[in-house]
């Protein structure tokens, strides 16, 4: 924890918590210390500038000029702004990316999406006919999906995905794991409803490129999280902030 916001009065503390800041600059803090001495090259600067002023519609000196003084920013803190992003990818790379594939494997079950058909009735009778209409081939899951499915799935026509595998129920995410593309599963019972339900596409996460810069992102953001959750502990206890 550096002295500059161990030295902040008790009041100015007391403000931060109460308008929900403190952590936020804490945070800040951590990532600042953490990337400060990432040197970059100076295409990677000038991108760096380039991309910036394209996300926030800066296309000419005056509205450069402008954008500062919306915000409040010096020229030395649009510069770190402008700069931030880089800085982070070039850390995160040397210190995360040799650890992004481990991660992946802990995560993979997380990751891996998949898209299926769903229709779910509270009559048992009615998921029957249903189900016996669509193997029959009398209609289509999708038009059956429209017409009688009670949940949300309704308004896609029962097609839910690609989705994270987890994100379904467990039971249901279990029975779409171990199933086939295609097959159409006989009404099952889930807590009230009963459901129809077939496996449109699995789609399993690949550890590319893609994937390792985004784990290694991942291991980063932990990180940053777990290091501000220690200093604004020993902040609190070094200076407890007063009750407003």
């Amino acid at each position: 924890m550096s002295d500059r916001i161990l030295s902040l009065p008790p009041d100015t503390l007391a403000f931060l918590q109460r308008h929900n800041l403190l952590r936020k600059l804490v945070r800040c803090e951590v990532v600042e210390e953490t990337i400060g001495t990432v040197q970059l090259e100076d295409g990677e600067l000038e991108q760096s500038r380039q991309r910036f002023k394209q996300r926030h519609g800066i296309s000419s000196p005056d509205l450069e000029q402008a954008f500062q003084m919306h915000n409040g920013l010096s020229d030395e803190a649009l510069a770190w702004q402008m700069t931030l992003p880089p800085r982070i990818s070039h850390y995160v790379r040397e210190h995360f990316l040799p650890k992004a594939e481990s991660h992946f494997l802990e995560r993979k079950n997380q990751l891996d999406q998949v898209v299926y058909s769903l229709i779910r009735v509270g009559d048992p009778y009615l998921a029957r006919e249903l189900y016996l209409r669509i193997a029959d081939e009398e209609a289509s899951f999708a038009d059956l999906a429209a017409s009688h499915s009670e949940g949300p799935e309704k308004a896609a026509r029962g097609l839910v995905g690609p989705v994270p595998l987890t994100q379904a129920h467990p039971a249901l995410a279990e029975r779409l794991r171990t199933t086939s593309k295609g097959i159409l599963h006989e009404p099952f019972r889930l807590e009230k409803w009963w459901l129809i339900l077939r496996l449109e596409s699995y789609r399993p996460a690949r550890f590319d490129d893609a994937m390792a810069d985004r784990m290694a992102r991942e291991l980063f953001e932990q990180w940053v999280d777990s290091e501000t959750n220690l200093r604004l502990t020993n902040l609190t206890a070094a200076s407890p902030v007063p009750t407003v």
